[in-house]
C-alpha cells in the first residue's frame, strides 16, 4: 500500500512538472508577426520619451510645504545674525520655564493632609514626633513647619516670626529664575525690532546705490526687517504664556503656604494649652 501511494505521488509530481513546462513554453513563444507589430508601433525615440516624462513632471502640482518647512525656510531668509540670537532667547527661556514648572510641581503637596498628620503626631508623640513627620515630607510648607517646630521652646511669638521670615526665603526660592524669563520675553521683540531697523537701513542703502525705488531693489531688506519682527514676537508670545503659568503657580503656592501657616500656628496654640 505504501509503495502504491509513493508511485501515485511520483506520477502526480511528474505530470505537474510537465504541465508547468508546457505552459512556460507557450508563454515564451512569440510569433514574428507580433514582434513586428510591437516594433512598428514603437516609433517614439528615447529623446522624445524623456521630453514627455519631463513635461508630465512639470505639469504635476507641487506638494504643499509643511509648517515646519515653511518655518525653517523663513528663518533662513531672515538671516543668521539676529534670527540666531532670537532663537537662543527662545531656547534659554524654554529651559528656565521647564525647570521652574518641574520645581513648582514637586513643591506642590496636600497641605491639609500634612497639617492633619502634624496634629496627630503632636497628640501622640509631642514636638519630636511632629518634627519627624515634617522631616519625612518634601516641599516648602513642610520646611516652614519644621522651622516653626524648632522655635517652639522659645514661645509662640518666636514661632510666628520664624514662619514669616522663612516664608520669605521660600518665596524667593520659588521665584528664582523668573526674572531671567521676563528678560527674555522683553529681549526677543526688541531684537526683532532691531532687525527691522537694520533691514530698513539696508533697503535705503540699496535704493541709494541703485538710484531707483523699484520694489525689486528694496524687497530683500524689507523681507529681513519683517521676518525678524515676526519671529521676535512669536518667541515673546510663547515665553509669555509660560511666564503667566509660572506666576499663577507661584501665587497659588504662596497662598497655600500662608493659609497652612496660620492653621499650623493655631494647632500649636491648642497643643500648648493641653
Amino acid at each position: 500500500m505504501r509503495k502504491f501511494i509513493a508511485l501515485l505521488s511520483l506520477v502526480m509530481l511528474i505530470t505537474a512538472g510537465f504541465s508547468n513546462y508546457t505552459y512556460a513554453q507557450d508563454e515564451n513563444t512569440t510569433t514574428p508577426e507580433v514582434v513586428a507589430e510591437d516594433v512598428a508601433g514603437d516609433s517614439i525615440t528615447p529623446t522624445e520619451e524623456v521630453v514627455q516624462e519631463v513635461a508630465v513632471i512639470a505639469t504635476e502640482p507641487e506638494a504643499p510645504l509643511s509648517f515646519h518647512q515653511i518655518l525653517k525656510e523663513k528663518f533662513i531668509e531672515g538671516g543668521p545674525g539676529f534670527m540666531g540670537i532670537v532663537l537662543l532667547a527662545l531656547i534659554f527661556g524654554l529651559a528656565i520655564s521647564i525647570e521652574r514648572i518641574i520645581y513648582l510641581s514637586m513643591a506642590s503637596i496636600n497641605t491639609k493632609k500634612l497639617l492633619s498628620n502634624v496634629e496627630t503626631a503632636l497628640n501622640e508623640g509631642g514636638i519630636d514626633k511632629a518634627k519627624e513627620v515634617v522631616r519625612n515630607t518634601k516641599g516648602p510648607v513642610a520646611s516652614i513647619f519644621g522651622e516653626g517646630l524648632n522655635r517652639y521652646d522659645d514661645g509662640l511669638g518666636e514661632v510666628e516670626k520664624s514662619i514669616i521670615a522663612y516664608g520669605s526665603v521660600v518665596t524667593g526660592r520659588l521665584e528664582a529664575g523668573v526674572s531671567w524669563l521676563s528678560l527674555f520675553i522683553a529681549l526677543a521683540p526688541m531684537l526683532g525690532f532691531m532687525g527691522t531697523v537694520i533691514g530698513m537701513i539696508k533697503a535705503f542703502d540699496d535704493i541709494a546705490a541703485a538710484g531707483d525705488i523699484s520694489p525689486t531693489v528694496v524687497a530683500d531688506g524689507i523681507k529681513v526687517a519683517l521676518l525678524t519682527t515676526v519671529f521676535g514676537l512669536i518667541v515673546a508670545i510663547i515665553l509669555q504664556i509660560f511666564y503667566n503659568y509660572i506666576i499663577s503657580k507661584i501665587e497659588s503656592l504662596v497662598n497655600d503656604m500662608e493659609d497652612s501657616s496660620i492653621a499650623f500656628v493655631d494647632v500649636l496654640n491648642q497643643f500648648s494649652k493641653k
